[in-house]
């Protein structure tokens, strides 16, 4: 199904906030496959209280990629709702699916794509934000 026939009928049975999130995880998708990224899963959840929008391949990096998304820029840009507590639980799911892929930790990077719905959508991709042990480099961020 397409995105835009699957997101009228999410429209429907989501609530506004949610719907915006799917729509922006579809951008998000789009935008990782035209950068040369794999795509490996959406929406990966191994419990109740953890998910990651997106895991994906970048040549030999694994990927765990949280998209944020808002209609406007008014309250800054969508990765600050991304808190401690957030970050923990990513880093937890993504242990689960290493422990079952059988890929290496060492071998993983956590991302994340900001998207406002201007016109054009803005999106910033942030690379390498919250592996722990890891120096950031700035200039692995991207905006498009």
């Amino acid at each position: 199904m397409s995105d835009a026939a699957r997101q009228r009928r999410e429209r429907r049975a989501l609530t506004p906030q949610a719907a915006l999130g799917r729509k922006g995880e579809d951008l998000a998708h789009r935008y990782l496959r035209s950068c040369g990224y794999s795509v490996v899963a959406r929406n990966y959840k191994p419990g109740a209280d953890s998910e990651i929008d997106i895991v994906a391949r970048d040549a030999g990096t694994l990927v765990f990629v949280e998209v944020k998304s808002r209609a406007t820029a008014d309250f800054g840009s969508p990765d600050r709702a991304i808190d401690k507590e957030k970050e923990k639980r990513i880093i937890r799911a993504a242990r689960s699916f290493v422990t079952r892929s059988g890929d290496s930790w060492n071998n993983v990077r956590f991302d994340t794509i900001s998207i406002v719905f201007t016109n054009p959508p803005a999106i910033s991709h942030y690379k390498d934000v919250f592996f722990h042990g890891r120096a950031f480099d700035p200039s692995s961020t991207q905006t498009i």
